[in-house]
C-alpha cells in the first residue's frame, strides 16, 4: 500500500477537527484518506494511517495503524524507542533462581522452548539456540509500533512499544508494554502485562496481570490471573489464581482462586482449588522444581514440596514433602495416608475420568495455526515402555521381599494387595498399547522409532530423533528456528510409522525377532480385546458415578422416586 503527506488543507481541516501534530509533515496517509478519519487527537513523531483507518480521542506516537483499524479513546499509543516487541526477553521458567531461561519470540513453539529449558547440560547447543533467538529478535525490531488490519482499540490507557496482528481487540486494558500480540488476540478490561507474547488466537481479560510472560495459541489467562516469568502453550486455560516460575505445556488447565503454581512443568495438567507447591527448603533459597507430566491432576488442596516428579496421568491426592519419585509408575494414584505417601500403580486406568480427559482434548483444540506439535494417542510409545517399566519394577520389588505388606520405592509405599492390581491393569495397557500401534502405521527403513520416547511439551517422538536434532544444530547444520520447528513437524506427520516400528521392536526384545504378518494380526486382535476390557472398567465407574447412589441432592421437593430420578436424568443427561 502507497502512502503520502497531507496536503496543506486537510491539515488545515484536521486542526479544525480538534486534532493536533507536533509536526505535520511526520503524517503519512494512504491515497484515500479522508480528514473523517481523525477526531480529536494528539499524533507525534511519526503516524501512519492506513485505508479507512480511524483516530479518535486518542494520542498515538510513532505508530503505523493498519487498514479498517479504530483507535478510539486510548491514552498513549506510543513507541517510545527502539523496541523488539516483546522478542528476546529473558523469561526464568521451571526455576525462579534462573538455570532454565528461555528467550521468547513470536513463533516460540512448545517443543523449541523445551529444548531451551530442560537441555541446559548442552551448553553449546543453547548458544546457538538463543544466537538464532537474537538474530530473529532483532528483525523484529523497529522504531514506530504496529497496529495491523482490522483491529479495534477502545479505551486503553497506555499501550507503548507494542506490534499488534491482524483482527486484534483490545478493550478497556490498563497497560500493555513492551510485547506483540499476534492475529487474533483479545485483551479486555484492566488487563497489565509487561515484556510479554500472546500467539494468535490468545485471550487475556478482567484484571490479568503478567509480566515477563508468553501465552501460546489459543491460550486463556482471565479473571484477575496472575503470573511471572512463565510460559503457557497451546489450549491452556487459567484464571483466578497465581502462576510463578512455571512451564505450562498445552492444556494446562487452573481455574480457582486459592490456586498457585510455581517452579514446575506442567501438562494437560488440571489443578483443583488449593493447588499448592512450594520450592524451597528455606536452605539454597527457591532452587528445586517439580515436574508433573501430561495428564497429572491435584485434587483439591493436594500440596507437594519440590523436588518431586510423578508418573503420566496420575492423580495426586493430600500433602507429600518427600520429594517423590514415581515416573516409572503411569495412571496412578498418589495419595496421602497416615501421614506419608502412598501410591496406587495402574489405579487411574480404572477411572472414567480418565477416558474423559483423553477424549475431549482434541475436540478442544480452537487453534488456527497450530504451531505446538501435540500428538493426543492415548496409546503410544512414550507411555507404553513406562508401562513396561513399571511391571518390570514391581516384579522386582515383589521377588526382592514376597513377604512384605508395604514396599517402600523411592519415598513412596506401595501396598502388596494393590501392587498385585496394578500389575493386572498394567498387563492390560501393554497389550492393548501394543495392538493399537502396530494397527497403524507400517514399518518402513527411514522411520526408525526404536528406543527410548519423550513427551517433548505435547509432542511424542523417539529421543534418537532428537538427539539427531540437536547434534544438527551444535554443529552448525541447522541454522534457523523454522527448520528446527520443521523437523518437529516431520516428525509428527509420520508419527504412526515410527509409533509402529516401535511396537515391533517391543515385539523383538519378547520374543527375539520381529513379528510376522499373522502376529502382527493376533497383536492387533489382542489389543482390541485388552481394550474393551479397560473400558469396561471405566464404564463401571462411569455407571457408580451416574447411579441412583449419586442422585443425593437432587428432586429436592419431589416426594417419590420416580420424580427424583426425572430430575437426576434430566440434569445429568442421563437415560
Amino acid at each position: 500500500m502507497s502512502f503520502r503527506a497531507l496536503t496543506p488543507e486537510e491539515i488545515q481541516r484536521l486542526i479544525e477537527r480538534g486534532n493536533y501534530a507536533d509536526d505535520w509533515s511526520q503524517i503519512e496517509v494512504a491515497e484515500t484518506f479522508r480528514c473523517e478519519q481523525l477526531t480529536h487527537s494528539r499524533l507525534l513523531g511519526r503516524v501512519r494511517i492506513g485505508r479507512e483507518a480511524s483516530v479518535f480521542n486518542s494520542t498515538v506516537r510513532n505508530y503505523a495503524i493498519g487498514a479498517r483499524s479504530r483507535v478510539e479513546s486510548v491514552t498513549r499509543l506510543e513507541c517510545r524507542h527502539r523496541s523488539r516487541f516483546g522478542n528476546g526477553v529473558m523469561v526464568s521458567t521451571m526455576n525462579e533462581c534462573e538455570g532454565r531461561q528461555v528467550k521468547i519470540y513470536d513463533r516460540l513453539t512448545a517443543q523449541m522452548a523445551y529444548l531451551l529449558a530442560i537441555y541446559r547440560h548442552r551448553p553449546a547447543m543453547i548458544a546457538r539456540l538463543e544466537e538464532m533467538s537474537d538474530r530473529y529478535a532483532e528483525e523484529r525490531s523497529g522504531e514506530m509500533g504496529e497496529v495491523g488490519e482490522d483491529c479495534l482499540l477502545n479505551g486503553a490507557r497506555f499501550i507503548r512499544e507494542m506490534r499488534i496482528g491482524n483482527r486484534v481487540v483490545i478493550d478497556g486494558a490498563s497497560a500493555l508494554e513492551n510485547g506483540t500480540l499476534c492475529d487474533g488476540v483479545k485483551v479486555g478490561v484492566d488487563v497489565k502485562a509487561y515484556d510479554f507474547i500472546l500467539a494468535e488466537g490468545a485471550k487475556m481479560d478482567n484484571g490479568t496481570t503478567i509480566e515477563r510472560c508468553f501465552a501460546g495459541e489459543s491460550v486463556i489467562l482471565d479473571k484477575g490471573f496472575s503470573a511471572m516469568e512463565s510460559l503457557f502453550f497451546a489450549n491452556s486455560h487459567c484464571e483466578n489464581g497465581e502462576a510463578a516460575a512455571i512451564f505450562a505445556g498445552p492444556y494446562t488447565v487452573s481455574h480457582h482462586k486459592s490456586s498457585l503454581l510455581i517452579a514446575g512443568m506442567f501438562s494437560f495438567f488440571n489443578a483443583g482449588s488449593g493447588t499448592n507447591q512450594s520450592n524451597h527448603l528455606f536452605k539454597s533459597g527457591a532452587v528445586h522444581q517439580s515436574v508433573h507430566p501430561r495428564g497429572c491432576k491435584f485434587a483439591s488442596s493436594a500440596y507437594v514440596m519440590s523436588p518431586a516428579l510423578e508418573g503420566a496421568f496420575t492423580v495426586i491426592l493430600g500433602k507429600h514433602s518427600h520429594h517423590h519419585d514415581t515416573s516409572v509408575f503411569p495412571y496412578s494414584y498418589l495419595i496421602e495416608k497416615e501421614g506419608r505417601s502412598t501410591l496406587m500403580p495402574g489405579a487411574n486406568l480404572k477411572s472414567y475420568g480418565l477416558v474423559r480427559d483423553i477424549e475431549k482434548w482434541p475436540k478442544r483444540d480452537k487453534r488456527t495455526r497450530k504451531r505446538d506439535c501435540i500428538n493426543f494417542e492415548e496409546y503410544n510409545p512414550y507411555i507404553a515402555q513406562s508401562l513396561l517399566a513399571a511391571v518390570e519394577t514391581l516384579n522386582r520389588l515383589r521377588e526382592e521381599e514376597p513377604d512384605n505388606e508395604f514396599y517402600n520405592y523411592k519415598r513412596v509405599f506401595i501396598q502388596h494387595a494393590i501392587l498385585l492390581r496394578g500389575l493386572k491393569l498394567y498387563q492390560k495397557a501393554i497389550i492393548a498399547s501394543v495392538g493399537d500401534m502396530l494397527s497403524r502405521g507400517g514399518r518402513k527403513e527411514e522411520f526408525r522409532g526404536e528406543g527410548r520416547w519423550l513427551d517433548v511439551a505435547g509432542q511424542y517422538i523417539a529421543k534418537s530423533y532428537v538427539e539427531e536434532l540437536l547434534e544438527e544444530i551444535e554443529s552448525g547444520k541447522i541454522g534457523a528456528l523454522e527448520q528446527i520447528d520443521e523437523r518437529f513437524r516431520q516428525f509428527l506427520a509420520h508419527y504412526d510409522d515410527y509409533a509402529h516400528d516401535w511396537a515391533c521392536c517391543a515385539f523383538a526384545r519378547l520374543r527375539g525377532r520381529l513379528p510376522n504378518e499373522r502376529e502382527i494380526e493376533d497383536a492387533v486382535a489382542a489389543g482390541r480385546s485388552a481394550h474393551a476390557a479397560l473400558r469396561q472398567l471405566t464404564d463401571n465407574d462411569r455407571a457408580k458415578d451416574c447411579s441412583m447412589e449419586m442422585a443425593v441432592s437432587y428432586g429436592l421437593d419431589s416426594d417419590s422416586e420416580e420424580e427424583i430420578r426425572a430430575d437426576y436424568y434430566q440434569v445429568r443427561g442421563l437415560h
